[in-house]
């Protein structure tokens, strides 16, 4: 990433920040949600068609590998998860359910939270499938690299499979952070 670009979204995050801050929203890191949250954030990847539906268990065992939380007083304003595969004794962690509220999307906060993500992960492998070209955009602001499916190892091909998350590659994207990226050619073999 040259240095422009990362002044630029550094800018951009701390901007972010400083809304959340302004309208006293709080960024957290949890390991645990209340059903009654999970419960909500399972209808709302029902109703949405840009969100994978994922069941109130799929989320508590995804929340276990941390969740970004965008929370003011018992309202939550976005969210972030993980979910992790598992490929031949490796694990690859999948950025899933992004999500921020109608209310404040005009602030930069779901690149804030893929972000926080993005970097809690960047020591292991992780993924981001995504069909929204804005999400792309975010993935290459953060150094993520588009990859296709053929360059992906058969087992992490058919881990995706099991879970739908594979559609045609015109509409979907495949990127992965520099430490997947790095060791993508010997995963390849596996």
């Amino acid at each position: 990433m040259n240095t422009t670009l990362e002044i630029d979204i550094l800018s951009v995050i701390e901007k972010a920040e400083a809304y959340c801050s302004n309208e006293d929203i709080e960024i957290k890191l949890v390991y645990k949600l209340s059903n009654k949250t999970l419960e909500l954030i399972s209808e709302r990847s029902k109703e949405l068609s840009t969100l994978y539906y994922v069941d109130v268990d799929m989320l508590r065992i995804r929340a276990e590998n941390g969740c970004f939380i965008l929370k003011k007083n018992d309202r939550i304003y976005g969210h972030i998860f993980v979910h992790e595969h598992h490929v031949k004794g490796h694990s690859v962690y999948e950025r899933t359910s992004l999500w921020v509220d109608r209310e404040c999307r005009n602030s930069n906060l779901g690149l804030l939270l893929m972000s926080r993500m993005t970097e809690l992960f960047s020591d292991t492998f992780l993924i981001s499938v995504a069909q929204t070209p804005k999400v792309h955009y975010y993935n290459e602001l953060l150094g993520m690299t588009h990859v296709t499916l053929a360059k992906m190892s058969v087992g992490l091909v058919e881990e995706l499979e099991k879970l739908g998350k594979l559609r045609d590659e015109l509409n979907f994207k495949y990127y992965v952070n520099e430490c997947f990226k790095s060791e993508i050619g010997q995963l390849k073999q596996i």
